[in-house]
């Protein structure tokens, strides 16, 4: 009942993700958190203090307390040293229990009355790390170049044995164009990767990225591991599934198709987020890569029309390839739908609106007399049709912004 519901504007989101431009290195990773870059960046100073005096312990505040501020020895000014007049020790909120002496980054907005954050605790690595950080070349965005070289630093601290500094890198990658990216293909290391991959306890998130990235520079040989991890019954193997699958597919081209189709496609016992994931990896190669012909990926798509609770993952991507041939399919989907499936009616008829050809708006009119309101449901969420982006819109000519 709740998945009827929703169906419709989950068909709208699926729209709108569909027609996003992909620009970033792993369309399947998403940042945890702002970099230390785009923090110092948004703030109007950033030092590196040192902890010189705690405030007295206190079980308790009440209202109009003055909240505890402990006072930081600057170290290091990283930016905005205009801003800091004075040589006294700055005061911040602090909560911890960190010892005298401990090193810590502490920004601030607002001069010349300056508004400090929380600090965060920095080890001896951490700083050099950020150091090197605020050095690295700044127009990096308008050059591939550029932007390889800065990557080339934060590729050194991915698993660093500092976490704070493994997420940063992982940060500034997941935002990085592919193209970016792809450049780094001669320094990266892939056995490092391989052995990355293979670790269960690294989280999916990064997992992706190193999926991604040995899509880069990996090859054929690789192909047997990925296809093990696939064929796992243990949900850590599969962990990140949408980028393995993505990833075996690069590499092992159209010819690897027969496995996504039989383990999460024609599966009917398949897990529905493993066939989401799988629908998400085709989605990419038939839209953003060129490893495996479109008409290769519509043909595992339409398998999910025998899967009618399923077959809604699909209807709007048909519509976008255009391909016509799965109309009667489909229709036949829509009459046949039942309390459980009938979700599909939308996505349906919005497949009929988006189709040039005469039938189609012949189609409409008898499906319409069957269920009236579920064609209202469509012009509703979709008042000018389904958009999916022209051959020379920027989701369709992004090249391949991260798979390959």
């Amino acid at each position: 009942m709740l998945r009827r519901i929703l169906a419709p504007a989950l068909a709208v989101a699926l729209l709108s993700l569909i027609a996003a431009p992909r620009l970033l290195a792993c369309p399947f990773c998403s940042a945890v958190a702002q970099t230390f870059t785009e923090e110092i960046d948004s703030m109007d100073v950033a030092i590196v203090g040192r902890l010189v005096e705690v405030p007295p312990a206190k079980e308790s505040f009440d209202a109009g307390d003055e909240l505890p501020k402990a006072k930081f020895e600057v170290v290091e000014v990283l930016k905005g040293e205009s801003h800091l007049v004075s040589t006294k020790p700055v005061e911040a909120v602090y909560f911890g229990s960190a010892p005298k002496g401990s090193l810590f980054l502490l920004m601030a907005v607002d001069p010349p009355n300056l508004a400090w954050s929380t600090p965060l605790a920095l080890s001896p690595r951490a700083h050099k790390y950020l150091q090197q950080v605020v050095k690295l070349p700044r127009d990096y965005a308008s050059s591939t170049e550029l932007y390889a070289q800065r990557l080339s630093f934060f590729m050194q601290h991915l698993e660093d044995e500092d976490d704070l500094l493994a997420r940063d890198a992982y940060d500034e990658f997941a935002r990085a164009p592919y193209a970016a990216v792809i450049a780094l293909k001669e320094k990266m290391d892939r056995e490092q990767l391989v052995e990355w991959i293979k670790d269960t306890d690294i989280p999916a998130s990064r997992r992706r990225l190193y999926l991604t990235m040995l899509g880069v520079c990996g090859g054929k040989e690789d192909v047997p591991l990925l296809a093990e991890m696939l064929r796992s019954s243990d949900r850590k193997q599969k962990a990140g599934l949408d980028a393995l699958i993505a990833r075996y597919l690069t590499l092992q081209g159209a010819e690897g198709m027969p496995l996504i189709e039989e383990l999460f496609l024609k599966n009917e016992s398949a897990d529905y987020a493993d066939t989401y994931a799988a629908v998400m990896a085709l989605r990419f190669h038939g839209t953003e890569a060129d490893v495996i012909p479109k008409e290769r990926v519509l043909e595992g798509f339409r398998l999910m029309l025998d899967r009618p609770k399923l077959a809604d993952l699909v209807i709007s991507d048909l519509a976008r390839w255009e391909d016509w041939e799965s109309m009667p399919k489909l229709v036949e989907l829509f009459k046949n739908s039942d309390e459980k499936t009938s979700w599909v009616r939308v996505p349906v008829i919005n497949y009929l609106r988006a189709c040039p050809l005469p039938e189609a708006a012949e189609r409409l009119k008898e499906l319409e007399k069957i269920d009236p309101v579920a064609v209202r449901r469509a012009t509703t969420f979709f008042p000018l049709g389904p958009q999916p982006p022209a051959d020379d819109s920027p989701a369709a000519t992004a090249g391949s912004p991260a798979g390959q």
